[in-house]
């Protein structure tokens, strides 16, 4: 049996190969800790390397110019105008009906048919007021026979001189009865009252009409009104005899010239406009009656203004404003400059301030610039801009 000395001195001597193996497990991972570092400071140098080149590379790029057209601020005359919206009104207008009741025995006239004054459009039956004017006309003509008799008898003292007054009463009432009736059968027949177009026919052939059943709406059509309000700051400078001009959306190309004819002597207390009336002449009837019309009424006087193409504008919260171009090493840049705006007439718009006479601006395009940006003309491109365009369809 071993003493304690012994067994410890072996166990010592058994424990000796144990160091190095620790050893070299920490010698392994210090030199994968190395390694790790070693990888990550070259992809860190490598990207570095790369971002210095992109930095290098921005401040060396430059944005290549950006295409527009451009155009110059103009100084006109115009006319000074007040717009307003209008609603056309015709001259007559009426919804023809029946003062007496009756059934249709004859119908003159188709929906819609032009019409002149006294034409007949319409008959109710009239038989029964026919045969008692003929009783009546003969009861007259008797009546008319007694009166120079009783005028001759009595030139002769042949009778008294109430016999002539009973006959000339008889004689007066058979002639009033005659009238009456007459104006009964004038009143079951519709004529026209003036020139003008009908509407759609309310009626159709053999209907029993009531007192006011409305037959057919008549209105002219040539001239034409036009009705607008203006407010009460205008009255200064509005008197009749004005030019006026009418466009309309549905003939978007054309326009009409009338005059003013009429301005209300009464204030609207609610809205302090004063209402205004304008004529136009509309030969052809393309203009009708309730329809919606943009009015310029026209001043006497021309006034100046500089204008630009509406395109040229780029229209913020902030403020309107417009790019104009000037020169700077050997290229056009382009200089944000706000602007206040006037009166616009077709393509073109009048700047109030902002702005001088034979500047150039760019008039298409501006929506991409900023502040300084380089630009390339091609005004080739541009369109016309027109006080009056006539758009074209292209095909």
């Amino acid at each position: 049996m071993k003493s304690p000395a012994a067994r410890s001195l072996e166990e010592d001597i058994l424990e000796v190969p144990a160091a190095p193996v620790k050893v070299r497990r920490g010698r392994a991972w210090l030199v994968a800790i190395a390694g790790i570092v070693l990888v990550v400071a070259a992809l860190v140098g490598i990207k570095a390397s790369q971002i210095v080149s992109m930095v290098k590379g921005g401040k060396s790029f430059k944005m290549p110019p950006e295409s527009v057209t451009s155009a110059k601020v103009t100084q006109v005359q115009w006319e000074a105008t007040r717009a307003a919206i209008g609603t056309l009104v015709a001259v007559h207008a009426v919804t023809l009906s029946s003062e007496l009741p009756g059934s249709v025995r004859f119908l003159g006239f188709d929906s819609g048919a032009f019409v002149h004054r006294g034409d007949l459009l319409l008959k109710l039956d009239i038989s029964v007021e026919e045969a008692q004017l003929a009783a009546a006309q003969a009861d007259a003509s008797l009546a008319k026979t007694s009166v120079r008799r009783a005028r001759v008898l009595r030139e002769q003292n042949s009778n008294a001189a109430a016999d002539l007054d009973a006959a000339e009463s008889r004689g007066q009432q058979t002639a009033a009865t005659a009238g009456v009736l007459q104006a009964t059968i004038a009143k079951k027949t519709i004529r026209a009252p003036f020139d003008g177009r009908l509407g759609i026919r309310l009626v159709e052939l053999g209907q029993v009409l009531a007192v006011g059943t409305p037959i057919v709406t008549l209105q002219s059509v040539s001239p034409i009104y036009a009705e607008f309000y203006l407010p009460q700051q205008a009255l200064a400078d509005l008197h009749t005899g004005l030019h006026a001009r009418l466009h309309t959306d549905v003939y978007p190309k054309d326009s009409w010239a009338g005059t003013l004819t009429t301005v209300d002597p009464e204030i609207d207390v609610s809205t302090r406009n004063v209402r205004v009336r304008a004529t136009f002449p509309n030969t052809d009837g393309r203009l009708r009656p309730g329809m919606f019309a943009n009015i310029e009424v026209l001043s006497d006087d021309l006034r100046p203004a500089l204008v630009i193409p509406a395109t040229a504008v780029i229209y913020a919260p902030y403020g309107d404003s417009v790019f104009s171009l000037e020169q700077k090493d050997q290229a056009l840049v382009a200089r944000q400059k706000f602007v206040r705006l006037g009166e616009r007439r077709g393509d073109l718009v009048a700047v109030v301030s902002g702005l001088n006479a034979a500047e150039t601006i760019v008039s298409s395009g501006a929506f991409k610039l900023h502040n300084g940006s380089e630009v390339v003309l091609h005004n080739e491109l541009a369109p016309d801009a027109e006080v009056a365009p006539k758009p074209t369809d292209d095909k």
